[in-house]
């Protein structure tokens, strides 16, 4: 995925703004919360950084092309970053960018998801 399908993808997410911030990184927020950060790596491929279940956190940071995300990681945050991927790991990566969106979603307040039409029930 290239940084810019990358933005296109999550502007797409309902109700999502987009900042640069960290080094000239592309940061995408839900309610003000962090969801997605894209970014140009030193050596020039595109770095793709999003939150994470435990679960997709610990099979994640052992497959090839994925590492816990620098920083956050290391804070004890399940924080993971793609880097050096194929293109067939572009649906992967769409899915998890997805699933990283209703993870920071669900921490919003209950008005907020309201408001924003997110998690109601049915």
């Amino acid at each position: 995925m290239t940084i810019d399908e990358f933005n296109l993808f999550c502007k797409a997410l309902p109700h999502t703004t987009y900042v640069v911030q960290w080094g000239n990184s592309d940061v995408w927020k839900i309610g003000g919360k962090v969801f997605a950060i894209g970014s140009i790596g030193k050596d020039g491929p595109p770095a793709f950084t999003f939150k994470t279940s435990e679960q997709n956190y610990y099979f994640l940071e052992e497959k090839p092309g994925y590492r816990p995300a620098p920083y956050l990681a290391s804070r004890g945050m399940k924080w993971i970053q793609q880097y050096n991927c194929e293109s067939d790991e572009d649906e992967a990566l769409e899915y998890y960018l997805s699933a990283s969106y209703k993870l920071v979603s669900l921490g919003l307040t209950k008005k907020m998801q309201k408001a924003f039409g997110l998690n109601q029930p049915q």
